[in-house]
């Protein structure tokens, strides 16, 4: 498996409501993250992502594009909370060791309705 296919089968696992698994499978017991909402630890990102999921049992996941560079894979996504919602845009920038996630940022910017720009988020 690529380091882009473990990045976006990730991704993929935690929509999906499997995120212990994902963990299980993809990410370092020294993995860190930057999301500014939790504490930098593995366990909190993880457990804040099973609530997101209990939250918003709709949600859906959109990879739209996914780039590899040695170590470092960057994902760009369309994530809805529910259909009805417009969603985010949302970056996620993974760096691998040995075949597992050491480090994790995540960067999202929601879309807009209205937006003056022709070109569009994607």
């Amino acid at each position: 498996m690529t380091k882009k296919e473990m990045a976006t089968s990730f991704l993929k696992m935690v929509v999906d409501k499997k995120v212990k698994e994902a963990y299980e499978k993809f990410i370092s017991p020294k993995c860190i993250h930057h999301n500014q909402h939790f504490k930098g630890d593995t366990k909190s990102l993880m457990i804040a992502m099973e609530e997101n999921n209990k939250k918003n049992p709709n949600k859906s996941l959109d990879i739209k594009s996914v780039y590899e560079d040695g170590d470092t894979v960057i994902t760009l996504s369309h994530v809805k909370p529910n259909p009805e919602d417009l969603g985010v845009a949302l970056v996620h920038i993974f760096r691998f060791e040995n075949d597992k996630v050491v480090e994790l940022w995540d960067q999202g910017q929601p879309l807009m309705k209205d937006s003056p720009n022709e070109n569009g988020v994607f």
